[in-house]
């Protein structure tokens, strides 16, 4: 899979599903099928999503055909995308009609007769449900994108309940919602979930300001469960920064994005130089766009005095990626799972936060000064904050020695109680 966070919760949810229920049957519906199948995910069959999302087939013609992301050959192709969600959904409907009644669907088959088959739907832990990234400007791109996002989960759970399957949400970040839209489809959606865990306070106060009727678990992020398969040998650097960049692609303005490069690029140079370190980019969804994280790497070291101290490792697979991080002396990651998978394995992080689900789990870490937004991201207070983690690294990591063992222990308890509530109600 191009997102290794993506790829660790998915990992993450199938592994304690089976540590829980033992040997069960999975199926998997997902955007990205041949990534999935790629990485080796345990499933009996990994299958599209019941609608297809506008972005993910925007995304895929832009590839095929090399469109630019920022053209309106794209725009075209998001339009379109939304055209066909829509030609979907009536498909869809009559379908879901024909298989409930025993007959064969025109559409989706195999999905639709492994939910009416199952004995439980699970809505995989991320971000399903929501409107904008809430540190980031809201455009009318990213509204439709969101809006499509969370009109197609709500379908896809509103389906499992008319098939009367019980439905967990698995850890997730929800909101921001910022137009009636956006908290009716939300609503819709947590209301016909048997349980609703959530992995920040952030996101647990919005969802009940939503007044849903489900039982809500505050949790954490189950990619903290994460653990690698096997190791590898690293020719990483004692003293090495890894640095995870990233930008949440048409949100930011083309300014702010150079801004974001060379504020990081000068305070990478001060470490350096002032720290003694090396650092090392180590990007984690390469999607092969402009400005996707091995482009922004690039972009940043290419501002760089001291190239020489600094490189950039592209890995394939979500074991390595995340043994480079745990070498690591600290992180700076722009993206959540980097921070995620770093502190899992005790390494002080610097996060630059887009969006509430960074905030949230740093202030479970009890680490909230260990976050800088990424509206206000300058040299001088990037290095500032490199350097107070850095001298006070073996603290940051004793604590986390404490803190992670208790998140990954709630966790595990959370999903045990919603499959053990959910699969004795069905």
């Amino acid at each position: 899979m191009n997102n290794k966070g993506t790829e660790a919760l998915i990992k993450s949810d199938v592994q304690i599903i089976e540590e829980l229920l033992g040997n069960v049957s999975i199926s998997v519906s997902t955007t990205d099928v041949e990534g999935v199948k790629r990485v080796g995910v345990r499933s009996d069959i990994v299958l599209p999503l019941l609608l297809s999302i506008p972005y993910s087939f925007a995304d895929n013609m832009t590839k095929r055909f090399r469109i630019s992301r920022y053209s309106i050959k794209y725009k075209i192709l998001a339009f379109m995308g939304v055209l066909n969600l829509f030609v979907g959904i009536v498909l869809l409907i009559f379908s879901t009609l024909l298989t409930r009644i025993g007959l064969r669907p025109l559409f989706r088959s195999t999905a639709l007769k492994r939910i009416k088959d199952c004995d439980l739907v699970v809505s995989c832990s991320d971000e399903n449900f929501k409107e904008a990234a809430s540190l980031l400007p809201t455009t009318f791109y990213w509204l439709l994108n969101w809006w499509s996002i969370l009109f197609v989960r709500t379908i896809d759970i509103t389906i499992a309940k008319f098939f009367r399957k019980p439905v967990i949400i698995f850890p997730n970040s929800i909101g921001p919602f910022k137009t009636g839209v956006g908290r009716f489809l939300g609503r819709l959606a947590l209301n016909n979930a048997n349980i609703v865990l959530i992995r920040e306070k952030i996101s647990f106060k919005i969802v009940e300001d939503l007044n849903i009727s489900p039982p809500r678990i505050l949790t954490s992020d189950s990619a903290l469960l994460f653990k690698t398969s096997k190791r590898f040998e690293l020719n990483a650097p004692k003293n090495a920064i890894g640095v995870c960049p990233g930008v949440y692609a048409q949100t930011l303005s083309m300014e702010k994005v150079q801004n974001y490069i060379v504020e990081h690029a000068h305070a990478l140079d001060m470490a350096i130089e002032k720290l003694q370190c090396e650092i090392i980019f180590l990007p984690h969804f390469i999607s092969g766009f402009e400005n996707d994280d091995l482009d922004i790497s690039r972009q940043i070291m290419s501002k760089m005095r001291n190239k020489t101290k600094a490189k950039i490792v592209r890995v394939e697979s979500l074991d390595e990626f995340k043994s480079y991080l745990e070498s690591m002396s600290m992180i700076i990651s722009s993206k959540l799972h980097p921070a995620i998978l770093g502190s899992s394995g005790f390494v002080p992080t610097l996060c630059i936060a887009y969006d509430q689900k960074q905030v949230g789990f740093f202030d479970t870490l009890m680490m909230p000064e260990n976050v800088v937004a990424i509206n206000d991201i300058t040299s001088e207070l990037l290095f500032s904050k490199i350097s107070q983690i850095w001298m006070d690294k073996d603290n940051i990591r004793k604590n986390l020695e404490i803190i992670i063992p208790q998140l990954q222990k709630n966790i595990k308890e959370a999903i045990r109680i919603a499959l053990s509530q959910s699969i004795n109600r069905k």
